[in-house]
């Protein structure tokens, strides 16, 4: 590994909010993708009659484990389970509930309190609040993670194109961004969403109209200053393209800004979701959404459990993107020294043991 990089990870390490917060976040979210062997209403594994089956992957009618319909088994059902336990035993996940399964069989009418059945409790439409966490935590993370990533390449070729070429490209530029980024953002995205069929990708695509805008400054500021630089000037006499002179020679100097803001633009997407959702014009009406656990949080004063949990799902999991995004600031930050580590300029300077001994006797 190159001492650049030793420098970044132990800047990165040194930063104990940040790296406590990569510790804590990452792992959480690499369980979310495996969301449905959480915290499904199928089970995960059956076995029956000397067979596996698999329900959480694959449809089995109810007639494969003696049942007198042909469609889809129902594993809540006491008679299907009767008929599998038989001749057989079942694995359910730890959460035997779907984001969208409806338990009819509460003691109380929904939304019902926590309980040893649902951890959190239950949402007005007596759906369990924990499934619908885990669920609604990992799309906020995916569509935070596109719309960082889409939006972060297109920034990054607008933010070079003009910074390199300059002149009227660079003033053209400069005026639709003034004028695009003028306009209402969430007033148009509710407008635009409420006309067409909400969706991920068509709310997507939705805001990457209006989100690549975040790092075309920085990216424009950093090719304006190294257009002109030696090597750049080097590179175009010996007759290379413009594109590998910006892609080779510019680009590694803006990564370093672009890398440092995208933990932030994550934590402003998840966020501009969720608003979405609590006002009612981001994903489908079912999905599970951390910003429609809060709008049923405020329309159930009576179950507290709701807005709790919403909040402290939101609020936790944006601190921890804040506090990564400041620890991979201070790892790109070249005036930032991990402790431990010696600085160049005292590395250069130190002098001997032996020569110092030697200059003593002198």
């Amino acid at each position: 590994m190159s001492p650049i990089n030793q420098r970044r990870i132990g800047n990165f390490r040194a930063n104990r909010r940040g790296y406590w917060a990569t510790l804590i976040l990452v792992p959480i979210f690499v369980l979310s993708l495996f969301a449905e062997l959480i915290a499904n209403d199928r089970p995960l594994f059956i076995w029956f009659d000397g067979e596996p089956y698999t329900p959480v992957f694959f449809t089995y009618a109810e007639t494969v484990f003696g049942g007198e319909f042909e469609l889809e088994a129902d594993y809540k059902d006491p008679f299907v389970v009767e008929l599998i336990e038989e001749k057989g035993w079942i694995l359910n996940p730890p959460i035997p509930f779907a984001y969208n399964t409806i338990d009819f069989d509460l003691a109380s009418p929904a939304p019902t309190a926590p309980d040893s059945r649902h951890w959190l409790g239950t949402d007005d439409q007596a759906r369990d609040v924990a499934a619908r966490v885990i669920y609604g935590f990992r799309i906020s993370i995916l569509f935070g993670l596109a719309l960082t990533i889409i939006s972060s390449v297109i920034g990054v070729i607008a933010g070079a194109v003009q910074g390199y070429f300059g002149g009227w490209t660079d003033l053209l530029f400069q005026r639709f961004i003034e004028i695009w980024s003028g306009l209402p953002v969430l007033y148009l995205l509710i407008i635009m969403a409420s006309v067409i069929t909400p969706g991920f990708f068509p709310l997507l695509i939705l805001m990457l109209l209006f989100s690549w805008m975040g790092l075309v400054g920085v990216v424009r500021a950093e090719f304006l200053r190294a257009r002109n630089f030696d090597y750049v000037r080097a590179a175009r006499a010996l007759g290379a393209s413009n594109a590998a002179i910006m892609y080779r020679h510019v680009l590694p100097n803006a990564m370093v800004a672009t890398i440092t803001f995208m933990p932030f633009i994550l934590s402003g997407s998840v966020t501009t979701l969720t608003a979405l959702d609590f006002l009612g014009f981001g994903l489908p009406p079912g999905s599970p959404s951390l910003g429609e656990l809060l709008a049923q949080g405020k329309a159930n004063l009576q179950a507290p459990w709701l807005a709790l949990t919403g909040f402290m799902v939101i609020a936790i999991m944006l601190s921890l993107l804040v506090f990564i995004g400041e620890a991979v600031r201070d790892a790109f930050d070249p005036r930032k020294l991990f402790a431990g580590a010696t600085p160049p300029e005292e590395t250069a300077t130190e002098v001997p043991p032996a020569s110092a001994a030697a200059r003593g006797n002198d």
